[in-house]
């Protein structure tokens, strides 16, 4: 097996067992297996694997894996557990929709949508609580919102795609 893939196997073996807060730890626990790797590599090697930050049991920072599903793309099942289990509120705005999740929750779920290849979605940018979702140019976002919210498992308010976010600074 070629370097590479061993030490991402290991990597992908490690994020399944352990909550693992930074690229330092990733490191010390490789080279622990003898894996010789700079913070650089690790970084690369956490996303090809689709890694991202989502808040473990103890409300800290934790690198995982996505769920595994074909390799492919995210199922319609697990598009809707993580609709459903991190969606607060859906707000359109021309080409794009914002996500309004709670804190932790933007990066998975956004690596979710992205893996799931859904027509008229172009990409998505996540922060902390909060999924840009950019629509493809002939996808309306207030379309776009209301598909999301039929997916999600727990149903989103209507109000909450009509209106605003009231944090929201112009």
């Amino acid at each position: 097996m070629p370097l590479k893939a061993a030490r991402q196997q290991a990597l992908a073996a490690l994020l399944r067992t352990r909550q693992v807060s930074s690229q330092a730890l990733v490191l010390e626990h490789l080279r622990a297996q003898g894996f010789d790797a700079t913070q650089a590599t690790i970084s690369r090697d956490l996303d090809d694997l689709g890694a991202v930050k989502v808040r473990g049991p103890d409300g800290r920072l934790v690198y995982a894996l996505p769920e595994p599903g074909n390799g492919h793309g995210a199922d319609h099942d697990e598009i809707r557990r993580m609709l459903g289990g991190s969606l607060l509120a859906i707000i359109p705005s021309g080409n794009l929709v914002v996500l309004r999740t709670p804190p932790g929750h933007a990066a998975a779920l956004a690596s979710t949508l992205d893996r799931a290849g859904i027509a008229g979605v172009a990409g998505t940018v996540a922060g902390d609580d909060t999924v840009l979702v950019v629509c493809t140019e002939r996808t309306p976002g207030r379309a776009m919102a209301r598909q999301l919210a039929a997916l999600a498992v727990t149903p989103v308010e209507p109000r909450a795609i009509a209106e605003p976010y009231r944090g929201a600074t112009a």
